[in-house]
């Protein structure tokens, strides 16, 4: 029996960590454009971080609009495929593309009417303000395509196929740091725009990539198939939506409240704005491995949700908090021990070396909790139970970080206190989201048909990575 329970897990092990690692892999080179976006701006000076630091924050809030959908999309996508109603997957991808073109549109709007206002919001010196502002009006005409690559990746990730989505973010990755590079130093044909060019580059990237991508969508090449015939499905546009409401408010928080929190920071001086951007851009590699143990968590459970496999689903839940754990406490590690060297590698000014340090060391304690959250809250979107990480993220931002910095803000206290409020926030979340999964509500929250499901033909396909019990 103990030989049958290990061999289990192993097979367990092996079908997060397969589903994880294209995820994750997706999620560094996101991490690393990130980092040669902040290492070309470096070279023009402070403000050019702080208006790089500022721009990415802008574009993350627009962002968090489709990263709510893609929540959706991964748990309606994934548990119809365990059902294995494959037009039903289909048909909600196609709808939930043309969701995001709207939405899209809609959110890139205020980026190109009103940069220089947005820009304006951080408290940032004029000169971080004028360049902040052109950074995030090309961000907001190439808002739709990224928004559009985004949700088509989702739904292929959610049947299973995590590789197509992780060879076109490649292409993408390597297209838009050549061509930020090119753009900003004026190499070859390219004019000299410096930090406008970074923007220019990626989105012209984001925009190439996401026609190739669409163009074999729709010849048929990927797993899950384009609908032909393009019409609105309000009933299904509905459902899409109610799903994704809680997700995309969750997003909007968390990114809302890093933008409260950069301005909280930027009271401190541009050393301390900066040094933050840094810090993130840094630390985001060993975040985002986090990440892709919580989509492939999502991925899973809702797969084992949809084919009635309950007992899988806590199983896959828990395996993919334990790799998420490993990978990130040695993470934190790495960060605590070249702390010096990486703050050295970004910046020059002894104050920033000096706030990124501090950064780096705080970030690394947080860095376990960090990783229960993101494995455990992806295993309960995937269920289908979008609220309480919505609820839990609402609760570790608000009272364990924005409040308390502000309060510390308005007492005088050094900004190493402001710093420090993020490990509380990470603290709160990870007992939030444990406490749950623990509970098993949260199989209750499937949406997807699955009552003919034993009635389907025994030689049916099979979604693509099932189950461990193969």
């Amino acid at each position: 029996m103990n030989n049958i329970s290990s061999s289990q897990a192993e097979a367990s092990s092996q079908r997060v960590w397969q589903l994880a690692w294209p995820t994750i892999l997706s999620n560094l080179l996101y991490a690393t454009v990130g980092f040669v976006h902040i290492k070309i701006a470096s070279g023009f000076g402070t403000s050019s971080v702080a208006a790089v630091t500022t721009g990415h924050r802008v574009f993350f809030l627009m962002q968090a609009v489709m990263m709510g959908l893609s929540v959706a999309v991964t748990a309606i996508v994934s548990q119809s495929w365990g059902a294995r109603n494959y037009e039903d997957a289909a048909r909600d991808c196609s709808t939930a593309i043309q969701i995001s073109i709207v939405i899209g549109a809609l959110f890139s709007l205020p980026a190109i009417l009103l940069p220089n206002q947005i820009a304006n919001l951080f408290g940032l010196d004029s000169l971080s303000v004028s360049i902040a502002s052109d950074f995030i009006y090309w961000l907001g005409i190439f808002g739709v395509p990224s928004a559009i690559s985004l949700i088509l990746s989702a739904a292929m990730r959610a049947t299973g196929d995590v590789i197509t989505p992780l060879i076109f973010l490649i292409a993408s990755s390597l297209m838009n740091t050549l061509l930020a590079i090119s753009l900003a130093h004026g190499i070859g044909p390219f004019p000299r725009l410096e930090v406008e060019g970074i923007a220019l580059g990626g989105g012209l990237a984001s925009t190439i990539i996401m026609i190739f991508f669409l163009t074999f969508w729709w010849r048929g090449h990927f797993t899950i198939k384009a609908e032909k015939k393009i019409k609105i499905a309000w009933s299904r546009i509905n459902q899409i939506v109610v799903l994704a409401s809680p997700a995309i408010l969750e997003q909007f928080i968390i990114h809302l409240s890093f933008l409260l929190f950069f301005a909280l920071i930027a009271e401190f001086g541009t050393e301390a704005y900066a040094a933050y951007g840094i810090g993130i851009s840094i630390v985001s590699f060993p975040i985002v491995i986090g990440f892709g143990f919580g989509i492939a968590a999502a991925t899973l459970v809702g797969q084992q949700l949809g084919a009635g496999k309950n007992h899988l689903a806590i199983k896959a839940g828990w395996r993919s908090m334990r790799l998420a754990l490993g990978a990130m406490t040695l993470g934190s590690l790495l960060i605590t021990w070249q702390a010096h060297n990486m703050a050295s590698f970004m910046a020059e000014d002894q104050e920033v070396i000096h706030l990124t340090k501090v950064f780096f060391y705080i970030i690394a304690i947080a860095m376990p909790f960090m990783a229960c959250e993101v494995s455990l809250a992806g295993a309960l979107r995937g269920a289908g139970d979008v609220r309480y990480p919505m609820i839990t993220t609402l609760c570790g931002l608000l009272i364990a970080r924005l409040i308390p910095a502000w309060i510390f803000t308005n007492l005088g206290l050094s900004v190493y206190w402001i710093l420090l409020v993020m490990l509380t926030d990470y603290m709160l979340k990870a007992a939030m989201v444990i406490y749950r999964f623990r509970s098993n509500i949260w199989m209750e929250k499937v949406i997807v048909d699955r009552g003919n499901l034993g009635d389907r033909d025994e030689q049916t396909r099979e979604p693509q990575y099932d189950s461990s019990e193969r």
